[in-house]
Parts: C-alpha cells; sequence; structure tokens
C-alpha cells in the first residue's frame, strides 16, 4: 500500500537518530515512496542536505521538525516547574510554512531553550501558516493526556491545535508499537478522539534507524547519548519495539490489527499530506548582502572600476603598462559578467577597516590572490602579474560560481572584524556557522565499548589498532577488518571483539555534537530566519546557524571564513615591540623582498617560528637548497606536503645545477622555467594546457579539477581534448601523450600557487623580522606560545642559542608580557641595533606570574610611569591596589620579581609588616594635610625598616621560579651537572623516539609522582622526568623503587637508566636503575 514517512529521524536527532540522510532517501526509494519527511528534535540541521538528496534520488522532500511544546510558556524557567513539554510535529506545506518553521526553531532555541528548545502556543499560532501539524508520539500532549485517560482535556487540546493551524492542516497522530504498553492503551482513544471530533487519524512510524537489524546500535546510541550502560535497568531505551523505516506494505500490516478503516485512513493520509506539501527552496542562486554606495555611485560595478583605478595608482604608480591595464579591464568585465561587484566591495570594505584599526591582515589565502582585482582593492598583497598567478584560478568565467576569499586576521583582533561586519550590516543578518562532529573510527570504538560494559583496556587496545592513517573507505572500521592484520584476527577470534567492532562500526559517521565553526561566518541581504534557522553557539554569546556551511554555499548566501592566525599577532606585537624601543614604524607589506639577513637566516634553517617552514624536514630542504628569492620559498610551500615532497630533492639538484633542466617540448620553457622545469603549481598545468593544447585558462582549470575526482568518463573527456589540442598545435602525438602523462599525476595532488605565494609571504615576513629584529619577534613568538609551558621553556633555550637573554620578572622592568628591555643584568650582546645601547634582553612578563592578577599588573606598571620602584615600602604603598594581598605580593617576590628591592628572604620574612605598612600609609595620604599657602600634604611615616633573615638558597630560588612561573628562566637545575652528564653519556630527552632502541640513560627532574600498589602488595611509581629539553613520562617498578625510595621525591635530579616502551601508543621510558645527582625535595 502507498504509504510516506511523516515522521522520521535522523541523526542529526544528536545521539537519538542512527540513520544517515544517504540512507533514509535511499531506502526511501527501495521501498517506492515518492515522498520522504525528516522531522529532527527541534533542530533543522539536515534539511537542505536532505532537500538536495531527495530531490536528486527523484524522491518529494518534506521539511519538518519535532518541535517542543512549553506546558507554561516558553518564557518560565523556573527549576522543577517548567520542565514539562510535549512533543509536536510540524511539516512545511510550502514556502511561507518554511519560513515560519525557521522562525519557530530559531525562537526555541534563543528564547525558549530550558533543557530543550522550546516555544508556545502563543507564538505558534503566530507562526502556523503554510504548516501541517500532527499530535506526535506517546510525548505530544494529546497522547499525555489520554494516557491519564482525561478524555476531556484532550478533546479540547486537538481542538486548539485545530483552531491553531485550521481545518485540514492538524492531524492526530497514530502509531502502532505493539510491544508498548502505553500505545496500545492510548491508540483506542485516539481513533476515539478524531472520530468525535473529525480531525483524521495519520499513520507514522517515528523512524529512529533504517533497518530493523540496526536496533541494537541504536540502543548502544542511545546509551552512549546518557552515559548508562546497556546493563543498566533504569535508562532511556527503545529496544522494546521496532522503530526502523518500515516500507508502505509492513505499515499496513502493522495497522490492520487497530482495524481496516483505521489503517486504510491513517496510512491513505499520509500521502494526501504529502501531497500538500510542495516547498521550492531556492538553491543556487546568489543572494548577496546590500552594500551601500556612496553618493554619486548608482552600480556597484562603477563603485569597484573607481576603486581600482585608486588602486593603481597606490600600487603600481605610474609604472603601468598594457598589460596591467589589460589583465584589470579583463577581470571587472567577469566580474561584470558575474554579477559579483558588490561581493569585492563588500570584503574591500572590511579588509581596509581592519587595516585601519591597525590589525595584521594576511597577504592573501587561496586563489584570490590571482585576481588583480583584489590586489588593487587591497584584500590581497600579491602581485598577480608578478608571481604569474591566474584569474581562472579564483573565478573561472567558463563555470561560474561564488568567488571565494578566504582572509588571516591576526588571531587576537579577529573578533573586532566581527563586530565590525556585524554593526556594519545588523547582527540580524550576520552570523557564525554551524559545524557537526562526528564519531571517528577511534572514537565510536571507545563509546560504544563504554555503552557494552568492555573494560577501557581492551577498547583502548582495539582503538589502537586503527592505523592514523587508514585506507579511506565508506567505514574505516569495515576497512580495518581487510587491511589491517592484528585488526582482522581480534575480530575473528574474539566474540567480544566482534561485538564491539559490529556495534561501533555503525556508530561510525555518525553526529555526535555540533559546535561553532572556527572560521566561517555569513552575511544575508534580509535577516537571517528569511533564510535559515538559528540557535547558540558554543562560546557565550555566540549566534550560529543550523545549517553548516555547504548548506549555506547551497542555499547562495555570502558564506566567508574569518580566519584568526597566530603568526599575524606574532608580526602584530613584533612590529609593536619595534616601534615602542627602536620609534621606526615598518610597514610589513613593503619590506625589501631580497633582504640578504633573511636569506642568511632562511639557508642555516635557523627557522623556529618562521611560519610553514618551522619542522625539522623543512629545515633540512633548506639547508640543502639554500634559498635566494622569494619564489624559492614559494616553491618549498607548495612542494612540502603528501606527493610533491618527492619532487624536492630533483627542484634543489636543478637549482644547483646539479641535475640538467630538460623539457619534453619547447613551448613548456616559458612555463617551468622559474622552477627549474619541475611542475610544482596548478597554474603550470593550467598555462601548459593553453600553450600546448590551445585550452582557455578557465578550460585549463577544468581539466585540474575533473582529474582531481578521479572519476574515469571525465579524465578519458579531458585527455581527449587536451591531446587533440595538442595535435592541432603540431604537437606529435608521442609528446602529446608524454606531456599528458607529465600533467596527469601531478594535476592530482599540485598545489595552488596563490595559495603558495601568500602563505611564502608570511614566512618570509616572519622570517625579515626574526633576522633583523631577534629580541621583538622572539619576545611576541613567546607571547603567543603563553600557556604552552614546555614550549616557553624550548624558546627560552632557542633564545640563548641566538644569543639573547630572557630574564626573570622584575617590577621596575616587566610589562605585562614578555618584552625587549635595556638591562645591565643581560650576559649575552645580541645583535645590537644602533640607539638601544649594548645589552639588551628579553624580560618575563608580569601576568606569567601565578596568583598576580591583571589589576595589579596594569596598577604597577601605570604607577611607575612616576619613577622606579627604588624601596619595598614605596612599592607596596605606592602601588596601593586592593588585588595587592599576601599571595600576590609573596609571588612577586618569591619569583624574582623585586629582587632589585631587597632579598627574597628577608623581604618574605616582612610580608605581613609591609602590608601593615601599605595599609597605614594609604590611611595617612587619605586624611592628609594642608600647607600654609593652601597645597594638599601627604602625611608622612617614617621608612620601614625590615628585619633580618638568612638568604635564600639558590636551589630554593629555582624552586620558587618553577613553582611560580612554570618553568626555570634565570637558570636551570641541570647546569650545574653538565660536565658529569656528558661523561655518563645522557641523551636529551628531546632526541628519543620509538627508534631508540636498547639500554640507555637519561637525566633530569622528578616531576608529577603518582604512586600505585601493584596486584603484589609492592609498590611502584609513574612519573615525569624533566630535562632542558623535554620531558617524558617514567615507569619505576616496584624492585627499582625499593633499591632507592629516596631518589623518588618531587625536584630530585637523578641520572636514569632504561629503555623505551610505546605499547599504548606514547613514549614512555621504562627505568631500571636510578643515580641521584641531588635531593631537593
Amino acid at each position: 500500500m502507498k504509504f510516506v514517512h511523516l515522521h522520521t529521524h535522523s541523526h542529526y536527532s544528536l545521539l537519538d537518530g542512527l540513520s544517515k540522510i544517504d540512507e533514509l532517501v535511499s531506502q526511501a526509494k527501495k521501498s517506492d515512496m515518492d515522498s520522504l519527511a525528516l522531522t529532527d528534535h527541534g533542530v533543522m540541521y539536515g534539511a537542505i542536505e536532505f532537500y538536495k538528496k531527495a530531490l536528486k534520488t527523484g524522491i518529494k522532500p518534506i521539511i519538518g521538525c519535532e518541535i517542543y511544546i512549553a506546558e507554561n510558556g516558553m518564557h518560565n524557567k523556573r527549576a522543577g516547574i517548567d520542565d514539562k513539554r510535549y512533543h509536536l510535529v510540524l511539516l512545511a506545506k510550502n514556502n511561507i510554512g518554511y519560513k515560519n518553521l525557521i522562525k519557530l526553531v530559531t525562537a526555541a532555541h534563543l528564547e525558549g531553550f530550558y533543557y530543550k528548545p522550546r516555544i508556545d502556543k502563543d507564538l505558534l499560532a503566530k507562526h502556523s501558516e503554510g504548516i501541517i501539524a500532527l499530535s506526535a508520539c506517546l510525548g505530544g500532549e494529546i497522547a499525555r493526556a489520554l494516557m491519564t485517560k482525561n478524555e476531556e482535556k484532550a478533546k479540547k487540546i486537538a481542538l486548539g491545535y485545530q483552531e491553531i493551524f485550521g481545518q485540514g492542516n492538524f492531524y492526530i497522530e497514530i502509531q502502532q508499537h505493539p510491544n508498548i504498553k502505553e500505545q496500545n492503551e492510548v491508540n483506542p482513544r485516539l481513533i476515539k478522539l478524531s472520530k468525535e471530533t473529525g480531525i483524521p487519524l495519520v499513520a507514522t512510524q517515528d523512524s529512529h534507524y533504517t533497518h530493523a537489524e540496526d536496533a541494537h546500535a541504536h540502543d548502544v546510541l542511545l546509551a552512549v547519548q546518557t552515559g548508562n550502560k546497556l546493563d543498566d535497568t533504569d535508562r532511556l531505551s527503545m529496544k522494546d519495539d521496532n522503530f526502523s523505516f518500515l516500507s508502505g506494505d509492513e505499515m499496513y500490516d502493522k495497522f490492520k490489527s487497530l482495524g481496516e478503516e483505521v489503517a486504510q485512513e491513517a496510512i491513505g493520509n499520509t500521502v494526501k499530506i504529502a501531497e500538500q506539501c510542495n516547498l521550492q527552496i531556492e538553491l543556487g542562486k546568489t543572494k548577496l548582502p546590500h552594500f551601500v554606495l556612496p553618493e554619486g555611485y548608482t552600480t556597484s560595478e562603477d563603485y569597484l572600476k573607481k576603486l581600482v583605478y585608486d588602486g593603481l595608482l597606490k600600487r603600481y604608480s605610474d609604472k603601468t603598462g598594457p598589460e596591467v591595464n589589460e589583465r584589470i579591464e579583463y577581470e571587472l568585465s567577469v566580474i561584470a559578467k558575474t554579477g559579483f561587484a558588490s561581493y569585492f566591495l563588500i570584503v574591500q570594505d572590511f579588509v581596509n577597516w581592519a587595516k585601519s584599526q591597525g590589525i595584521v591582515v594576511g597577504p592573501g589565502r587561496g586563489s584570490a590572490a590571482g585576481s588583480i582585482v583584489s590586489y588593487l582593492l587591497g584584500i590581497t598583497n600579491i602581485d598577480p602579474l608578478r608571481y604569474n598567478l591566474l584569474f581562472e584560478r579564483f573565478l573561472n568565467p567558463e563555470r561560474i560560481s561564488m568567488p571565494d576569499i578566504d582572509l588571516d586576521f591576526a588571531d587576537t583582533r579577529r573578533d573586532e572584524v566581527l563586530h565590525y561586519v556585524s554593526d556594519k550590516y545588523g547582527k540580524d543578518y550576520v552570523s557564525q556557522i554551524i559545524t557537526f562532529g562526528t564519531m571517528a573510527a577511534r572514537g565510536s570504538i571507545r563509546d560504544a565499548g563504554r555503552a557494552l560494559g568492555f573494560s577501557y583496556d581492551l577498547c583502548d587496545k582495539i582503538a589502537k589498532m586503527i592505523p592514523d592513517t587508514p585506507n579511506k573507505g565508506k567505514s574505516v572500521l569495515k576497512d580495518c577488518i581487510e587491511t589491517v592484520a592484528e585488526f582482522k584476527e581480534a575480530y575473528h577470534t574474539n566474540a567480544d571483539v566482534r561485538k564491539l567492532i559490529d556495534a561501533a562500526s555503525k556508530l561510525e559517521g555518525v553526529v555526535r555534537h555540533s559546535s561553532t565553526h572556527a572560521c566561517a561566518v555569513v552575511i544575508t541581504p534580509e535577516p537571517l530566519t528569511e533564510y535559515l534557522p538559528l540557535q547558540r553557539g558554543t562560546n557565550e554569546g555566540d549566534i550560529i546557524t543550523q545549517y553548516e556551511m555547504h548548506g549555506v554555499e547551497d542555499l547562495g548566501l555570502l558564506k566567508m571564513d574569518f580566519l584568526g592566525l597566530a603568526n599575524l599577532t606574532i608580526i602584530e606585537e613584533t612590529l609593536k615591540e619595534i616601534k615602542r624601543n627602536h620609534g621606526v614604524e615598518i610597514n610589513i607589506d613593503n619590506i625589501p623582498l631580497d633582504d640578504k639577513k633573511t636569506f642568511k637566516l632562511l639557508q642555516s634553517a635557523l627557522t623556529t617560528g618562521v611560519f610553514q617552514l618551522e619542522s625539522s624536514g623543512m629545515k633540512r630542504y633548506l639547508k640543502e637548497l639554500r634559498p635566494n628569492r622569494i619564489e624559492d620559498i614559494i616553491a618549498m610551500v607548495a612542494l612540502y606536503r603528501p606527493g610533491p615532497i618527492d619532487l624536492i630533492p630533483q627542484y634543489i639538484a636543478r637549482k644547483k645545477g646539479t641535475e640538467p633542466i630538460k623539457y619534453i617540448h619547447p613551448l613548456m620553457e616559458k612555463t617551468l622555467s622559474n622552477t627549474y622545469g619541475v611542475i610544482v603549481y596548478q597554474e603550470q598545468v593550467m598555462d601548459m594546457a593553453t600553450e600546448l593544447a590551445g585550452l582557455t585558462k578557465g578550460q585549463g582549470y577544468l581539466l585540474i579539477k575533473a582529474v582531481g575526482k578521479k572519476i574515469k568518463s571525465l579524465l578519458d573527456e579531458q585527455k581527449d581534448k587536451f591531446i587533440n589540442g595538442c595535435l592541432a598545435n603540431s604537437i606529435n602525438q608521442s609528446t602529446a601523450t608524454k606531456a599528458w602523462e607529465l600533467i596527469e599525476p601531478f594535476a592530482r595532488y599540485g598545489f595552488n600557487k596563490a595559495h603558495s605565494a601568500c602563505y611564502a609571504t608570511i614566512a618570509y615576513q616572519t622570517a625579515y623580522l626574526k633576522a633583523n629584529y631577534p629580541e621583538e619577534f622572539m619576545a611576541a613568538f613567546m607571547n603567543s606560545e603563553t600557556g604552552d609551558v614546555e614550549r616557553v621553556s624550548f624558546l627560552i633555550e632557542e633564545c640563548k642559542q641566538m644569543g639573547i637573554d630572557v630574564l626573570p620578572p622584575d617590577i621596575n622592568e616587566s610589562f605585562e608580557k614578555f618584552a625587549v628591555v635595556n638591562s645591565a643584568k643581560a650576559e649575552f650582546i645580541p645583535n645590537k641595533v644602533e640607539g638601544l645601547g649594548s645589552r639588551r634582553a628579553i624580560r618575563f612578563g608580569l601576568t606569567g606570574v601565578k596568583n598576580v592578577g591583571e589589576n595589579v599588573v596594569r596598577a604597577l606598571i601605570q604607577e611607575r610611569e612616576n619613577g622606579r620602584y627604588k624601596t619595598i615600602d614605596s612599592f607596596v604603598s605606592r602601588i596601593g591596589h586592593k588585588d595587592l594581598n599576601k599571595k600576590s605580593l609573596e609571588s612577586l617576590i618569591k619569583c624574582g620579581a623585586a629582587d632589585s628591592l631587597g632579598e627574597r628572604n628577608a623581604l618574605l620574612a616582612n610580608l605581613e609588616n609591609l602590608l601593615s605598612y601599605a595599609r597605614e600609609k594609604q590611611k595617612h595620604s587619605s586624611m592628609g594635610q594642608v600647607s600654609l599657602f593652601g597645597d594638599a600634604v601627604e602625611a608622612s611615616l617614617p621608612p620601614l625598616r625590615l628585619a633580618g633573615a638568612e638568604p635564600s638558597k639558590s636551589w630554593e630560588r629555582l624552586m620558587w621560579e618553577k613553582e611560580l612561573l612554570g618553568l626555570y628562566v634565570s637558570d636551570h637545575p641541570l647546569n650545574s651537572y653538565q660536565t658529569q652528564l656528558k661523561l655518563e653519556k645522557v641523551i636529551p630527552i628531546k632526541s628519543l623516539t620509538i627508534n631508540t632502541t636498547g639500554k640507555f640513560k637519561i637525566a633530569g627532574i622528578v616531576t608529577k609522582i603518582h604512586k600505585i600498589v601493584t596486584k603484589n602488595g609492592r609498590p611502584m611509581i609513574f612519573s615525569d622526568l624533566e630535562d632542558l629539553t623535554s620531558k617524558i613520562e617514567m615507569v619505576v617498578f616496584p624492585n627499582v623503587l625499593e633499591k632507592n625510595p629516596e631518589a623518588w621525591k618531587e625536584n630530585n635530579i637523578v641520572i636514569a637508566r632504561g629503555s623505551i616502551n610505546d605499547r599504548d601508543g606514547t613514549l614512555k621510558f621504562l627505568c631500571d636503575e636510578v643515580t641521584p645527582l641531588a635531593l631537593l625535595a
């Protein structure tokens, strides 16, 4: 019998529905259904994906939602009172209904959320047009009333809903789940109610999974949601009956038990409702926000042209030639033809606003740098003519689609740009975009394992068998059964493992949670809720779309990526430090690209902190390459990735002249000469398609896209087009075939030169700053790593290698963060810069001191502008901030910040006296006196006399430093033992890998001790051992611990002998012998 599912849940009913959209659509097709509804709980996450896939399969999509109705009104949120809510299924009949559904779902999240997104009947009445409603499952308001046998109440509720939606738009929903007692009790009452009110019945299945055999996996999913085990008795479950996706005949067979007449009516009404639902969502048509033009301009195209030619004078001065003008006019004509002029106006507006606020903006990202219009507008800072970047790679006239300009901003100021855009276009027109986290292979093993009650060790063991880069198939777990030997063996030989993997493979790929996309933003021409539903984001105050970025793009809306890049923050902070210290204002976009110091640094591979060039592999290649032009950096950024990385030795050899440069055909030389005959970029493939085969640049890009898709029919079509073009250009078959064989594999993994040029520019900029202003750069770099103690510790060592001293905090020299100072205490003379004195160092920031708040730090720095702090009593009395309490003052003293005012132990011994003195000083200041001349005169107190104390020991001071700063700054306890460590042939911890075999020695400070007792009742220890380079977890078995128990206390310095183990995927050091060097605990 013909039937349409009108109450269907997908995995977008988070951790409640199991079915993926593809599965639902496929099953509907197999069941000969011509329509299907999607009604997830309280959300419309899957609406666009479902709409597109259903249409593609020949099925009419019905967009709906199972919403929650608050009993006492959506705005009441009283604990224990207003948590009562009812289910109601809403289906959009048409576009009006769809927009009303969007508004209802949005209001449920933004206004009515209380445990669940809720609305009330008042709001429902305002937005009921174009909607068909079903009374829902046993959680519906009518069913709940009937479960208490309150038939009069149920009748009143039903008639109320009919009044809201209108005659023919409200149905009493009936389900047939015979194993559920309450359903059996309610169904006769629903049938009776339908007859009494004349409100028709409609049959639904409330499908939560696709196939009957998925019931167990769905039960596991519900256990994951609630944190229960399957064995728990009192938990959410739907295992009592079948909630799979049934065919029309199966539904009819189920409902016949309620009577032939009921079955015919209820099932027939599903078709009737489906026929009434004819929503058409407009996809693919561009909907750009309205950019307000200045007076005197009537079209976006005219104003764009004006801005472009204004930029021409700034970028090229009077050096323009026909090539520049022709490129400008060509791009403007394509932009006008495609209707994207306002797009460029919108982007240039907020980019140039950001620059005007001193926010560092990246030189570009992706193919947008191939546009001279983008360059002249200031959107990008890469001259596409200099680097032979192609506009068609960005905006292809052969296949028009929305341009995609992604933008990098200093990560600490990205939100300022978002606020500007939001204020300019309106908060109702700008939103961040949702993203979904799915259950990956390892995660699904662990989730399923917890629900099934399997041990952590078993789940962890199986999860770690899954390779980091498994073969990519529809299911990683199913693929591993075929391709990973130990995984396959465990699956086929262990019943528990098989049960675990079978359940986990059903969960794999299912949506687990939603969150705010890191960078995606949408700007709409009308209020957002004219196009898509909204909800709260991950961060407080964030509003995000319920459609992910592909859905947003499908709607034709302007989606942009506002990326926060830490390296740009480093550049911004470095430039500020340079200005503060040198009085020089550097425009990072105008630095010389042939700076000798910069290339010397790159050739020496001193590239820690240099964007994209920091890895050990990249450093090795830089030393071999010895780059001497920006083009070499662009090439390295493009080549250093899987696939083309194998071409790096050839590129280096050809640059050095140790390998001859060869071309299959002379026409290829023009394109490949800049990269020594090696194909490095996608743009080179596009150029070769033009030079050899006579294709347009746009057709060349289509060739790249087709090859990348690896679809044989497309590949054959492009190959024929290329070879035939070569033949028409008098290139013989053999050469044409060789050229194709060269192009085809590269087109799969080739890199976009425009993107590479942008990233290489940031790499060069950071290298330039490090080479010319090393102290300022390293201070900014360490500030960017605040919070990662191990990384900062490593960078302090890097500074020492560079000849830059990093000093502890000092109340007379430190700022809030790491900063460059002139200091007589600096032990090294770094790259001297004229005008700054001979000794420069980096001072630790005061906000890095534990227990010292930002308010105290700001007050300290502000008061210091009135003169240095000369005595400890003047310091505490001058600050006078309420937050300068015993704990914060003690911390400043212990970490060495007050060393210029007295010895640490002496100051600590007088803590109470100092704080009392400060309070008295404040009291006298507030009382004051008046002189004969009417001036206020501060009441004076005699200087404070400090009690004496025994000086602190050097190791004690280092321990305080580590405790309050998180690392050693002034020295390291191991430095005193370097000679002995060399004699003992100790290996640096940082150099240890899984390939470090045999027995060897490491040394360091014992930290984070965790003692356990074995099954035999003997104690053993897990601890960290930390040296100057890194740290490692150490396992100390009972026999080793018992030999020397005093060695195993925190802060002791030891030499440990043993071996490496990584059984659980983490490097551990198994200690079998220890030699104490210093017992400081």
